[in-house]
C-alpha cells in the first residue's frame, strides 16, 4: 500500500452509497488503484487546474462519469471530500468550491 486514504465528513459517503453497485465497484477498484500504484495513470487521477492542491479520481463506467475530488496530506495521506456525476466537460464550479471549502475545514480541526 503506497498510499492511505480516509473520508471526510460524509459528503463522499454519501454520494457513495446513492450509486449502482456497478458503480460502487468501479470506485472501489480506482480507489484501490490510487492506494496501491507507484504512478497513477492520468485517467484515474488528475489534478484539477486553478486550485490548491485539489485532485479528482475519475470514474467511468459506460457513458456515465463520476468525479471524487480529494486532496493529499502528510505526503501519502488521501483525503477524500466530494463526489459527483459529471454531466458536462467542466467540472461544476460548486463542486470544487464545496471542496475547497471542506479542505479547509479539515486543515482548521487539525490545528
Amino acid at each position: 500500500m503506497k498510499r492511505s486514504i480516509i473520508l471526510y465528513k460524509n459528503y463522499f459517503e454519501e454520494f457513495y452509497w446513492t450509486q449502482e453497485e456497478k458503480i460502487r465497484m468501479k470506485i472501489d477498484f480506482v480507489l484501490n488503484i490510487i492506494r496501491d500504484l507507484d504512478q497513477i495513470p492520468e485517467q484515474y487521477f488528475k489534478h484539477l487546474k486553478n486550485t490548491d492542491g485539489l485532485y479528482e479520481a475519475r470514474i467511468k463506467l459506460g457513458s456515465n462519469i463520476f468525479r471524487i475530488i480529494c486532496f493529499f496530506d502528510k505526503g501519502n495521506l488521501v483525503v477524500l471530500l466530494n463526489g459527483f456525476q459529471k454531466k458536462s466537460q467542466k467540472t461544476p464550479k460548486k463542486e470544487i468550491e464545496l471542496a475547497e471549502r471542506l479542505k479547509k475545514e479539515y486543515y482548521e480541526e487539525q490545528s
